[in-house]
């Protein structure tokens, strides 16, 4: 099975100089836990919500906005949509990351690939690696 025909398609991209409440605006609309950044239609890194948690909250009380290029993970590991799920997988595991933004041949952002998709899709078989793969503490 293709990472095409288990991933959620469409994503929205934010750019890097949008605020963090306006970020953590769209993720509770949309129910997310990570938005895509893109510059110039290049994918340059994610906010996630642990990345908010971790890197925003402690700036509050500054009277300087908070942008996304402020507290995005960048190098983020992503796949293409002929990638076979067992090549997703290992990215997963490899990164110890949870989703993957899913880029097509133009490497344009064309989904998200998550672990939930991944547990409808692939069923149980490669689900316990992975789990425990993206679980260990991070280092």
């Amino acid at each position: 099975m293709h990472v095409s025909e288990a991933m959620h398609q469409g994503v929205q991209t934010i750019p890097p100089t949008m605020d963090v409440a306006h970020i953590a605006e769209i993720m509770r609309e949309q129910d997310i836990g990570a938005v895509p950044v893109a510059d110039g239609g290049r994918l340059v890194g994610m906010v996630t919500d642990r990345d908010l948690a971790l890197r925003a909250v402690p700036h509050l009380h500054q009277k300087t906005k908070l942008m996304a290029r402020d507290v995005m993970s960048p190098d983020i590991a992503f796949c293409h949509t002929e990638d076979r799920l067992e090549e997703a997988i290992r990215k997963m595991e490899i990164h110890q990351v949870r989703r993957l933004p899913v880029m097509n041949a133009d490497n344009k952002i064309v989904g998200m690939l998550t672990i939930g998709d991944l547990s409808h899709a692939g069923g149980r078989s490669h689900m316990d690696g992975l789990m425990k793969s993206v679980s260990q503490h991070h280092s």
